[in-house]
């Protein structure tokens, strides 16, 4: 072995292909056991999301405790978890500023909170809950491996597209939201190689190795009429994409305007979600149906299939924006599919386009909005549509994306490239300073 290396380090001693080989071998052994972890965290999250919906569909009374479920998660944290409450935003926080390993106790508490969430009813989604299992394993590595400042920071991209990608089986769209969503308006190719292995690595486990075992399978949308692309259909596309970022504009202010005004009203933080489950108890039986609970799967389905009123895209936001600002864990992604889906089924009553095309780029194009990652979401649209919505999706997620403006979902996003010229003022600034003028 030792005259291996010697002739190894002697033939490529003034070249670069060494340290760039060496670098491969180092995030491809890194990325395997991220994509391990995550994909594993995954799969047996999605198995109990399943199993805490269908629990919940047999025992219809359980909504009526989930202020005390939210009372017992909000104590929960408020008592041994507040260094991880922030979540999202503190993975973004480190992967800008590294300073401290994210404590492995996010993992278990997000988990259980969000099972939680969803078994006694609260509308909240998922990817959330998968970013931060997996960043957060991942980041355990850290000191095991003795990585640097700058290795921590790519590993923390890799752990976020490693969770995205392997909870909603989209390996590329994982792999790009890892490199876009901490950063808006800019990519960073310094993750690109561990961003695509961990989050095709993590899909693979989530799907060939857990899936067999408990019987996991990811959720199919229809898109089976697509539109020629003509100048015509190009403007109703845009016509759309406008409506989508104005809507995911909205779902981030909405969540975060509840969580403000919930927050400074009651002084202890742990009474907060039994506020808000009260509320949601209250505006579930105003509306006389259970249609917004949880995922919403269903009327996800339904979108696609016949068309939607109007009204259905907004409560769908009010029941999500209270669940998610009363502190309640979980994501926002899948009620934004949800809102997106519904929103595009609705405006095929005014707009020529297939109904279900338009459900098709509202369930991205909202997400591309409020999440401000474009470029991950058209990715998204053609892994689970097909190839032919590309274009018409990724006019759709950037119109939306420049409309939704220097608002979003997650307030540690900081300004790389502004939107547009009229708000260069806003450059290497949080969204949560933005939002604070």
């Amino acid at each position: 072995m030792k005259r291996i290396s010697d002739f190894i380090l002697k033939r490529y001693k003034n070249s670069y292909r060494l340290p760039t080989l060496l670098y491969i071998g180092k995030w491809c052994l890194l990325s395997a056991v991220i994509a391990l972890g995550a994909g594993t965290a995954s799969a047996v999250f999605l198995k109990s999301l399943e199993w805490a919906t269908n629990y919940r569909g047999e025992h219809p009374w359980l909504l009526y405790l989930l202020p005390l479920a939210g009372l017992s998660v909000g104590w929960l944290y408020y008592r041994f978890g507040q260094k991880v409450e922030k979540g999202n935003n503190l993975i973004l926080d480190e992967i800008h500023s590294p300073k401290k390993v994210l404590g492995f106790r996010m993992a278990p508490f997000v988990y259980i909170g969000t099972v939680i969430t969803h078994l006694f009813g609260g509308s909240a989604g998922r990817e959330g809950t998968a970013l931060q299992m997996s960043a957060s394993i991942a980041d355990q590595f850290t000191k095991l491996f003795r990585l640097n400042a700058y290795d921590r920071k790519i590993l923390l991209i890799a752990g976020i597209s490693a969770g995205f990608g392997s909870v909603f089986g989209t390996p590329l769209a994982g792999a790009i939201f890892g490199l876009e969503v901490y950063l808006l308006g800019r990519i960073n190719y310094e993750a690109i190689l561990p961003a695509f292995l961990s989050a095709a690595l993590a899909d693979y486990v989530t799907k060939a190795l857990w899936g067999p075992v408990l019987h996991i399978h990811h959720s199919h949308y229809a898109v089976n009429i697509f539109p020629e692309l003509s100048a015509q259909t190009v403007l109703f596309t845009i016509v759309a994409g406008v409506a989508f970022g104005l809507v995911g504009r909205l779902f981030a202010k909405a969540t975060h305007q509840i969580g403000a005004v919930l927050k400074e009203r009651i002084k202890k933080p742990y009474f907060v979600p039994v506020v808000g489950g009260i509320l949601f108890i209250l505006l579930t039986e105003l509306v006389g149906t259970r249609d917004y609970l949880g995922l919403g799967l269903p009327m996800i389905q339904k979108s696609f299939l016949v068309q939607l009123p109007f009204y259905v895209f907004a409560l769908k936001l009010l029941f999500t924006a209270l669940t998610l600002g009363s502190g309640y864990k979980g994501g926002e992604v899948t009620p934004l599919f949800f809102i997106g889906a519904t929103l595009g089924s609705a405006l095929s009553q005014f707009l020529p386009l297939p109904g279900a095309f338009l459900a098709g780029l509202g369930f991205v194009g909202v997400f591309a909005g409020a999440a401000n990652t474009p470029i991950a979401c058209t990715l998204m649209a053609m892994e689970l549509f097909g190839l032919e919505i590309g274009v018409f999706a990724g006019i759709a997620c950037v119109v939306s994306y420049l409309l939704s403006g220097h608002e979003g979902i997650y307030r540690s996003q900081i300004v790389g490239s502004p939107k547009h010229q009229s708000m260069r003022q806003e450059k290497n600034k949080s969204l949560g300073d933005v939002a604070k003028k």
